[in-house]
This record gives structure tokens, sequence and C-alpha cells, in this order.
């Protein structure tokens, strides 16, 4: 399997984990919701079942955004190799490896760090459209391109 392929994986893994640890939590927080309506009434229950219902939705605007990245994730087409930076690419410059997919951060594969970045990110979108050879400069950092695929 080549890198690119891994690391593709890995993200994907990566999202499907943060998705089913966001609907667990979810479910924890419904289950202590319904709890909460079984208590005796009061201001401290009224008070405690509405910071229970703030943080459902928090959780569930997070849910809504990673299903948004997740969806967008899964049109990369791991196997397609270009010559400039585009989403899906898989960038060696001389401070690193940048896969330009979804802003999922670190990521460590291999004994090789990547950083998986959204396209829409400051570096993703200088990036964007380079090909080996070029540099692209973000908050005083020079980054030299010295591979896509």
């Amino acid at each position: 399997m080549l890198l690119k392929e891994k690391i593709h994986q890995a993200c994907r893994q990566i999202l499907l984990e943060k998705i089913n640890a966001l609907q667990q939590n979810l479910q924890e927080l419904h289950q202590s919701a319904a709890n909460e309506t079984k208590s005796t009434a009061g201001d401290k229950h009224e008070t405690a079942l509405a910071m229970l219902q703030i943080e459902q939705e928090n959780k569930r605007k997070q849910l809504k955004e990673l299903q948004v990245q997740q969806a967008a994730f899964n049109k990369i087409d791991p196997a397609h190799v270009s010559v400039e930076i585009l989403n899906g690419a898989l960038v060696e410059t001389d401070k690193g490896y940048f896969f330009i997919s979804v802003a999922l951060g670190k990521i460590i594969l291999d004994a090789l760090t990547v950083y998986a970045l959204s396209p829409t990110s400051p570096l993703g979108q200088k990036l964007r459209g380079l090909r080996a050879g070029n540099m692209a400069e973000v908050n005083g950092a020079v980054y030299s391109i010295l591979s896509v695929s």
C-alpha cells in the first residue's frame, strides 16, 4: 500500500472514531437528561436539565460538522496522482508532509509525521495549485515543495 493510501486510511479511521465518540457522548447526555426529568422538580433540576440540553446542542453541531468533513473526505480518491497541489494531494516539503484533505492535525504513521490540513486553511490556500520546485510563504515560514502525489 502506498504512503498516500495509508494516510488516507488513517484519516478515514480518525474521522470515524471522532464521529462514534460524539454519537456515544450524545447518547449518554440523552440518558442523563432522561434521568434528570425523573428527578423531583425544582430550580436546581431545571438548571441541570437546561445545561444538559445546551451541551447536547453543542455536541450535535460538532457531529454535523464532522459529518460534513467526512462527506468531503469521502470524495478524495487516494489513488489519484496530480502534479499540482489540489484537494487530496500528499505534499512533501522541506518542513514535512502535508495531506490536503480535512483538518485533523498531526498524524504519526510508520514513524512519519504527516499533517492533515484543510484546503481552506491558510497553508492549504497558499499551496493550492503549486508544483514541486515551487515555494509558499505563510506567517513568515517559507515552504519549499519537494514532491506532490
